[in-house]
């Protein structure tokens, strides 16, 4: 991949450019999940959309540990590596460090809202994430375990749409 123009940005253009990838990201998985749908049904849709995320989340994790070099495991290489994961950054992932566990919070999901913009109800989207967090806790430490304490199509705060917690299980010691 050649990024060579970018040696003519600034820091203000390269920030714009980033802007714009993380926005046709966006788009980019609105626009397939909405013909999926549309095409051949919400079951469909949403196999097809577990099996994305799942693979999204995996490769994701996996570049993100290569290309940063980050060698932590649990919680804190999970924190480490979800600040840099672009849907975190895409929805505002509120990240609380609990000491034993991390919460995830997303309170303005764009999915949902834009769901919400064209009249469509929410998405039931738990199930997909439920497959993206596993996946992607998997490739940091496969002992982190993923908890939902809510997600579409549960019901919700209206300024939360998804809360989840990530414990690391101890494996027992060896006699």
């Amino acid at each position: 991949m050649d990024l060579s123009f970018l040696d003519e940005f600034g820091p203000e253009a390269k920030e714009r450019y980033i802007d714009f990838l993380l926005y046709h990201y966006k788009v980019i998985d609105a626009f397939w999940y909405i013909k999926a749908e549309n095409e051949m049904g919400s079951e469909t849709a949403d196999a097809w959309n577990e099996f994305v995320w799942d693979n999204a989340g995996k490769l994701g994790a996996r570049a993100i540990v290569k290309r940063f070099g980050i060698t932590e495991r649990g919680l804190e290489g999970f924190r480490k590596v979800t600040a840099l994961y672009p849907w975190a950054v895409l929805a505002g992932y509120d990240v609380q460090d609990h000491g034993d566990h991390l919460v995830i919070e997303v309170g303005n999901c764009p999915p949902q809202e834009g769901r919400k913009k064209h009249g469509k109800g929410e998405y039931a989207c738990k199930e997909m994430h439920r497959a993206e967090f596993e996946a992607f806790a998997r490739e940091i430490d496969p002992n982190i375990r993923v908890h939902c304490d809510f997600a579409p199509p549960d019901p919700h705060p209206d300024d939360c749409y998804c809360r989840w917690r990530f414990t690391v299980e101890e494996k027992p010691e060896e006699s």
